[in-house]
């Protein structure tokens, strides 16, 4: 199974045609899909200017696209490798339990979901790296009270698995940016909406 870095090549050859080039673009995403594959799909083809099911399209739209992708896997890469050495120290000085926050992160390595978005058409608009270094500051600096990639204050709850889902931008927040008050206004939000349904 070829690895981001081959499919990447792909992409970038003239002589290959440009189906082919097109469907290593979206074997790039099992690889690395910060919004989920078809969320993130939808936002390369939205801000590159090509449908999601066009063979035939400009090879410079879909260049593009990878260059905005690998740019966000490398300002990704950079985190996990922080992130890895912070938690090699922390098991040398014997910290061994694992917080909200490293928690979340074993289950984002890779960079897959990492800022999921459940509907595949609601995402942010920015560029994936920029969103990815808010996501990013946002983790270093703490738990806050809104959406660490629009700086929306609209946190909703969205059922039993996903949890707190930005109303703004509509990406998945990790729990572990928001503070305990936007957590619970969360959740009750949720409780009145179903209860007014029954």
């Amino acid at each position: 199974m070829a690895g981001f870095r081959s499919l990447a090549r792909q992409v970038r050859d003239p002589g290959c045609d440009t189906a082919l080039r097109r469907y290593s673009l979206r074997k790039c995403l099992e690889r690395f899909a910060p919004y989920g594959h078809r969320a993130t799909w939808d936002h390369l083809c939205r801000r590159h200017r090509f449908g999601p099911e066009d063979r035939e399209l400009d090879p410079g739209r879909l260049v593009a696209a990878l260059d905005e992708l690998e740019e966000a896997r490398a300002v990704w890469l950079a985190y996990e490798e922080q992130f890895a050495a912070r938690r090699r120290r922390e098991k040398q000085e014997g910290l061994r339990g694992l917080g909200a926050l490293d928690d979340w992160h074993r289950r984002v390595w890779g960079g897959n979901g990492v800022v999921r978005c459940g509907d595949p058409a609601v995402h942010p608009s920015d560029p994936l790296p920029e969103v990815l270094r808010r996501l990013i500051s946002a983790l270093e600096r703490g738990p806050g009270e809104a959406c660490p990639v629009c700086a929306g204050p609209r946190i909703e709850w969205a059922g039993p698995g996903p949890g707190p889902v930005c109303g703004d931008c509509g990406v998945g927040v990790p729990r572990a940016v928001l503070t305990p008050g936007a957590l619970a206004r969360a959740r009750s939000g949720r409780r009145r909406s179903l209860a007014s349904a029954a």
